[in-house]
């Protein structure tokens, strides 16, 4: 009897918590003076049109119109009211005040239960910790030493196109395909970036672009794209995500192949960094520095360096993570930048005509004679080129590879506004004024991708393909947050990616490269979608996962036909 009581009496606490969270708690939340859309029911919320690439623009755009420039959405649950801002005062405070806007622990454990708790996952002192230790990694001489790896790469990529355009030539299908081939860029370029941040990460050769068979590379390729980008994102998927104790109470297909791939990790490049603290140490004995030029080794380094006090070190376990984080950041988002790109230069032929043309002004006759010093200086020049630049910055800000991000508010705030906000009072009518109350506990919705397709920012041609903008940008522009030529791609803050430099080193390179040796043009019609990442996926086809086919064909120069 008594244990009947109880029961009854814990079931009656969660149902009046669950009243509480649903009913009450809504209606007191500051977030809702604001203006905002209104939901269809109970369970309502804003998420997918606020999500889905192939509407946000238009979403976002009328958001502005009717509510304003700081809106009021509700997230998956009827309690979860949240912030959306494309105001740049409101948006530069909460990034800038990281400690009290961070990651929510939903975020952060499904990240933590992907690749640990490195740069993306940790917050706080332990956050700071890392990036203190991680930042000298990441210095422009650390940088420079890794542009040959890249170029490396992408000259083996070139030469793997090249045999596969050579063998299909006997399969061709009609005149359009002669002297070229059906390639999935999406899948080829990233097998390079894989191989790229595996000799620039931990000086490990994948050889993912001529085979897949790597044991490291399957466990992380298993883990990102199994795990995480085919997941379906139904309801079981949601309630993972709030109780992530269940996935291992019913382990499914995704909890067996991330502890597999986890093992594998754990084992192989747990040894690695084992290998490369002998060697330091062995190299502090003998009186030298150790030279390796990988990310690990300077990340080892710096983390042995004697200015860092033994308090501010971070442990082999946070190494490790660490490295699964510049896998996941280092060649995922690379390799679907320089997939966007080219997709791009393939609708847009006249711009691929002209930044061939620009790279080429500056390509040597032949590739395989040169030095690392030469393939550095080589780099020099193709970073300055100003179409080329144009082209990479607008491709970052028309289609940046995070979609959006999400922060919590961990105290009360008051965010600023660059315009006035119009805020609804206990009398029903409205009020203006420059400053909001942000609750503590509520979520902001940062639209990345919202901020760079401003066409209030933007101009009216800001959701278009137009690499010229940036010789002429409107001075709005310059308001704008942004780590990146004031684009949110890379984020701003304390929390802005630490890695920009690698990315826009190896972006450009891939480019140069493929750009001077083949011509792209489009096969099927290639829509966004957001899959942890903005991913290419063939329209109709979505069930095949993400892919970017182009007919790819060798380009010969004039002087060589």
């Amino acid at each position: 009897m008594i244990l009947f009581y109880s029961t009854l009496a814990a079931l009656a606490a969660c149902a009046a918590y669950l009243f509480y969270l649903a009913v009450l708690e809504p209606r007191w939340n500051p977030l809702r003076r604001l203006p905002g859309p209104p939901t269809r029911s109970f369970f309502g919320n804003h998420m997918g049109m606020v999500l889905d690439p192939s509407r946000s623009p238009r979403v976002h755009e009328a958001f502005v119109k009717h509510y304003g420039r700081n809106v009021r959405i509700r997230g998956f649950l009827p309690w979860d009211q949240r912030l959306f801002t494309l105001d740049p005062v409101s948006l530069a405070h909460i990034l800038k005040h990281s400690t009290i806007y961070e990651k929510p622990w939903q975020s952060r454990a499904l990240i933590s239960s992907l690749i640990g708790t490195g740069m993306l996952a940790a917050e706080g002192h332990m956050h700071k910790r890392q990036r203190r230790v991680g930042t000298p990694a990441f210095s422009i001489q650390n940088m420079r030493a890794l542009i040959p790896v890249t170029f490396q790469k992408a000259v083996e990529l070139r030469d793997r196109w090249m045999a596969l355009i050579a063998d299909a030539q006997t399969e061709a299908e009609d005149e359009k395909r002669k002297g070229g081939a059906r390639l999935d860029v999406c899948h080829w370029v990233s097998r390079a970036t894989f191989d790229v941040i595996g000799l620039a990460g931990f000086d490990y050769q994948f050889n993912a672009i001529h085979d897949e068979s790597n044991e490291l590379f399957l466990a992380y390729k298993e883990m990102f794209e199994i795990a995480v980008s085919q997941q379906g994102g139904g309801l079981w998927e949601l309630v993972i995500l709030y109780f992530p104790f269940l996935d291992r109470f019913s382990p499914g297909d995704r909890f067996k192949v991330v502890k597999q791939s986890q093992e594998t990790i754990k084992r192989v490049a747990g040894r690695l960094i084992q290998e490369k603290k002998r060697k330091i140490e062995e190299a502090e004995k003998a009186g030298s520095v150790y030279g390796g030029k990988d990310l690990l080794s300077a990340l080892l380094r710096s983390n042995v360096a004697v200015d860092l006090p033994p308090d501010q070190r971070i442990s082999d376990e946070d190494i490790l993570h660490n490295i699964n984080t510049f896998m996941f950041a280092g060649s995922d988002t690379s390799s679907l930048s320089v997939t966007w790109i080219l997709y791009l230069l393939s609708v847009y032929p006249a711009v691929q005509d002209r930044l061939r043309a620009e790279l080429l002004f500056v390509a040597p006759t032949s590739l395989e004679s040169l030095t690392q010093d030469e393939i550095v200086s080589l780099y020099a020049q193709v970073a300055e080129l100003p179409y080329l630049e144009n082209v990479v910055r607008e491709t970052l800000r028309l289609i940046p590879p995070v979609h959006s991000s999400i922060r919590v508010a961990t105290q009360d705030d008051v965010i600023p506004t660059a315009t006035p906000v119009k805020l609804r009072t206990q009398y029903g009518d409205v009020e203006e004024t420059d400053a909001f109350v942000m609750p503590k506990g509520s979520c902001v919705h940062v639209p990345i991708e919202a901020f760079n397709l401003d066409r209030e920012v933007w101009g009216p041609d800001g959701w278009a393909f137009n690499p010229d903008r940036w010789d002429h940008l409107p001075d709005a522009v310059k308001a704008q947050p942004g780590l990146y030529n004031n684009i949110l791609t890379f984020s701003a803050g304390p929390r802005s990616c630490i890695g920009v430099k690698f990315s826009i080193i190896e972006i450009k390179m891939f480019m140069f490269v493929l750009v001077t040796h083949f011509k792209f043009a489009e096969c099927d019609k290639v829509g966004k979608a957001n899959v942890v990442l903005t991913r290419p996926y063939v329209m109709g086809k979505h069930k095949e996962g993400s892919q970017c086919p182009l007919l790819v064909t060798p380009f010969v120069r004039e002087a060589e036909a």
